[in-house]
């Protein structure tokens, strides 16, 4: 009976476990959106009376904050925090160029060839990845970039 109770204890301290883990791993995570039409204004607070902080291109990528009614408060690339329209945000991965100049290759990896090179603030369409490569279409370019160069 003692090899019975142990067990019990044994398993209840492993759910224990795993249930503290994933709840700690369900914080970490992080929901990003990105702007689904140009010209979406970022404001300074949670209604269309508040300043405009921004004019966000499409795309633009933004960690979302917190949640107020049908407003997102988000942050961007450089810490810049305001809050955004929930409907004119999307779902769809995109990516921020945050180096000076980053080089663009035909594949995953740095033995294959340079396509091209992006600049700082350029806004990409992730298509794709493996491991630490993301592969990104843009209207003058499509290839892969190493996750370093982006946010997030």
């Amino acid at each position: 009976m003692k090899h019975r109770r142990t067990k019990g204890l044994l398993i209840r301290t492993a759910l224990l476990m795993a249930g503290m883990m994933m709840t700690a791993a369900t914080a970490a995570a992080q929901e990003y959106v990105s702007i689904s039409k140009d010209g979406v204004n970022l404001r300074s607070g949670p209604d269309t009376k508040s300043s405009v902080v921004y004019e966000l291109p499409q795309g633009y990528p933004l960690k979302v904050m917190s949640k107020q009614g049908d407003w997102l408060k988000v942050s961007d690339f450089e810490n810049d925090q305001g809050w955004v329209y929930a409907p004119l945000v999307t779902n769809a991965r995109y990516v921020i160029v945050t180096v000076n100049n980053g080089n663009v290759r035909s594949g995953p990896g740095t033995n294959h060839d340079t396509v091209g090179t992006v600049v700082r603030e350029v806004v990409l369409k992730q298509i794709g990845e493996q491991g630490d490569w993301i592969k990104f279409e843009h209207p003058q370019l499509t290839g892969w970039i190493h996750r370093k160069l982006v946010w997030p």
